[in-house]
């Protein structure tokens, strides 16, 4: 396992930390922001809706610097937070917050295509037989979209794994703390002779990425036989 060097696995290891904490943090926020989207019609949806797509189009320096400028220590939520000992600036706390906030759109889409994919007629038939709308959602829905559900995690912990712009605004790129895979390349390819080491984590990142989207399609393809057979 010398393929690494001691600071590339640490960059490696804090990747996986902030985007395993970015994606299952995310998880209950995006099923039920996908869900509104989905089914509900409320004032302001489409607000909503672009609110939550916001971060795809906007430069991810301009997110970080908003997340810096909110939670940042002098932020207001930021000092809210502090106080009770909460603290996203300059840690790896506040490196999993942007990459939340990054990933958020991709799963927040994957799963809403996946609940509208589901006839609404498999929700109403539940209601019928006197089942309240959250047990409709735990015992018809929620296994009928479960892979969908899956689908948008892994897209969301990919994009995660390669967050970079939002990240170096908000939290820096500090070896240990903040440093991320991509943060870590950057890194390298400023230093004379980092080019190797930048070189084998982009081999990680590539793989990574790859492994995700393969995943992902597999369990696309799995929301739509069992739809289809539904």
């Amino acid at each position: 396992m010398d393929w690494l060097g001691a600071e590339e696995w640490q960059a490696v290891a804090l990747s996986l930390r902030v985007s395993l904490w970015a994606t299952a943090a995310s998880l209950p926020l995006g099923l039920f922001t996908a869900y509104a989207l989905a089914r509900w019609e409320f004032p302001g949806k489409q607000i909503v809706n672009g609110l939550v797509h916001l971060p795809l189009i906007l430069p991810p320096v301009v997110t970080g610097y908003l997340l810096l400028l909110t939670f940042g220590p002098q932020g207001p939520a930021g000092r809210l937070l502090a106080e009770v000992g909460v603290v996203f600036g300059f840690r790896w706390t506040g490196a999993a917050l942007a990459a939340a906030v990054m990933a958020f759109p991709l799963m927040v889409r994957a799963m809403r295509l996946s609940i509208e994919a589901v006839d609404p007629k498999l929700e109403a038939a539940g209601a019928t037989l006197g089942a309240s709308p959250p047990w409709v959602f735990v015992t018809v829905t929620l296994p009928l979209v479960a892979p969908g559900v899956l689908a948008g995690a892994v897209l969301a912990f990919a994009k995660a794994m390669g967050e970079f712009g939002a990240t170096i605004t908000f939290v820096s790129n500090i070896p240990g703390e903040t440093r991320t895979i991509p943060s870590a390349i950057y890194a390298f390819l400023q230093v004379p002779g980092g080019e190797g080491a930048a070189l084998r984590l982009v081999a990680v990142s590539v793989a990574v990425a790859m492994g995700a989207l393969l995943l992902s399609e597999w369990l696309a393809r799995r929301v739509a036989r069992r739809v289809g057979g539904a």
